[in-house]
């Protein structure tokens, strides 16, 4: 009897999360929840072993500009690539580059005083990881479930990638305030190599290529679809400014505020896991709630991101900053999954890769001036003074975002022209052409400005849009 339980415990938790049940999904989490854990060693690794080397804010800008700088070239090409071939290959020549530029770092921090130049070099190495890992990993979820688990799917990996980072943060503190940078850093690189073993089980093919196309045309192809889209390229727009402040505010001079007022490396490592927390407990909102307007939603939450300079300016006391942390992880990740839905239903499967890496160099291009002049710009006017100009700054954006139509008024799980007309007009003589006559009424209804249409459910999300429902059992 008792040996029953569990078996019809994992059955109730299958019929009502059916999407872990797909193997190559099951491994997809492992990997997500192992990779943020290593990771999480380095967000707080590298901060301190630079400041610890040369005790100075620019330099900290410069180490940390040049691991962003590598996205405005390799970004590009890992879309493309990963649009040609199994995106799972380019993920994992991605974490080999982590493990190589963090693993390094950690060696020469244990072995002595590091060079500028030498950290550089490496957080390079590391940054073109993290530029071809991007476009590659928003391919892949939508290649291993069907469309009707896709939000669920999203949900739960997001999950699995927030609970490593947040227990990965924990430690990573904890290890460089008793062990110093350098074993966190050595930590990230064996656990970044850990996943390329779970990466070469997955059995996801190459897409088909109708044709043999150069790599410019299929970045011009990418383009083109990414332009169509206004919803699209404003979010992006936004959050290129965004993260560039938020970026230069929090991420370069959180250390240092943290060391001088609120105790070290511990407590930038509680702030990361507070913020981690949120996110997970966002990913579990995120299984139920789908806000009706998303963009409207997402611009919004883009200007909650002004809460994260604003608690350091002050500074507000820790347990205050980790609240604000905390309410800030829930709600960036609900606008997370909302945003990795809405491109993987809006964008077609074989531009996927392509289109993310326009969405990812749009929004992290900028993030490399936020680096390099935040230390400086504390150094001219203070540190508080640029932490509540960064929090302007990005208050002013996300209202100007708000501003197209596209944005106010895209329902949730709707499909905005051109091209998801054009797809469903192209179905009109397939085995189901009613289905893509009701998708082609809703574009005509939501253009006309007719609040909703009823769309029969069970219709598949790929040929239909129909308002979302909550998983169902």
């Amino acid at each position: 009897m008792f040996s029953r339980a569990p078996v019809r415990r994992l059955s109730g938790v299958l019929r009502r999360l059916p999407v872990l049940g797909i193997r190559d999904f099951q491994i997809l989490l492992a990997d997500r929840l192992l990779a943020p854990a290593a990771f999480a060693f380095s967000l707080v690794g590298v901060s301190f072993a630079v400041l610890d080397a040369t005790r100075s804010t620019a330099d900290l800008s410069y180490v940390l500009a040049a691991q962003i700088a590598p996205s405005l070239i390799f970004t590009l090409v890992g879309g493309v690539i990963a649009d040609r071939i199994r995106p799972q290959l380019v993920i994992i020549a991605g974490n080999l580059m982590i493990a190589l530029g963090e693993g390094a770092f950690g060696v020469l921090v244990l072995a002595g005083h590091p060079r500028l130049w030498q950290m550089i070099l490496l957080e390079t190495v590391t940054g073109t990881g993290m530029a071809i890992f991007y476009p590659a990993s928003q391919a892949l979820l939508p290649r291993l479930v069907p469309g009707r688990l896709l939000q669920q799917a999203s949900a739960i990996s997001r999950l699995a990638m927030n609970g490593g980072q947040m227990g990965g943060a924990v430690l990573a503190g904890l290890a460089v305030a008793a062990l110093g940078p350098g074993w966190a850093l050595v930590t990230c690189g064996a656990g970044t190599l850990g996943t390329v073993p779970l990466m070469l089980q997955l059995r996801v093919p190459a897409h088909e290529r109708t044709g043999d196309t150069g790599m410019l045309r299929d970045l011009r192809d990418g383009w083109t679809e990414f332009r169509s889209h206004t919803w699209l390229w404003v979010i992006v727009a936004q959050f290129g400014v965004i993260l560039m402040a938020w970026y230069g505010a929090f991420q370069v001079l959180g250390p240092v505020v943290a060391r001088e007022h609120l105790g070290g490396a511990a407590a930038w490592g509680a702030i990361t896991a507070a913020e981690s927390v949120g996110l997970v407990a966002g990913g579990f909102v995120s299984l139920k709630f789908t806000p009706r307007r998303p963009m409207f939603f997402i611009a919004g939450i883009g200007g909650a991101i002004a809460i994260s300079p604003l608690s350091l300016a002050g500074p507000w006391p820790l347990l205050v900053i980790c609240l604000a942390s905390l309410g800030l992880g829930i709600t960036m990740e609900i606008m997370m999954v909302q945003w990795t839905v809405a491109l993987a239903r809006n964008i077609p499967p074989e531009k996927l890769a392509r289109v993310s890496s326009y969405d990812a160099l749009g929004s992290v291009m900028a993030m490399p001036v936020g680096a390099v002049v935040a230390g400086p710009v504390a150094a001219a006017v203070g540190v508080s003074a640029t932490q509540y100009g960064a929090a302007a700054l990005i208050l002013v954006v996300s209202a100007l975002a708000l501003i197209p139509r596209d944005i106010r008024r895209m329902r949730a799980g709707h499909v905005l022209p051109p091209a998801a007309v054009a797809g469903v007009v192209g179905t009109l003589g397939s085995p189901r052409p009613e289905a893509a006559a009701t998708a082609v009424a809703s574009e005509v209804a939501e253009l006309a400005g007719v609040p909703e249409v009823v769309v029969v459910e069970d219709y598949p999300a790929e040929v239909i849009s129909a308002e979302p429902t909550a998983p169902r059992s």
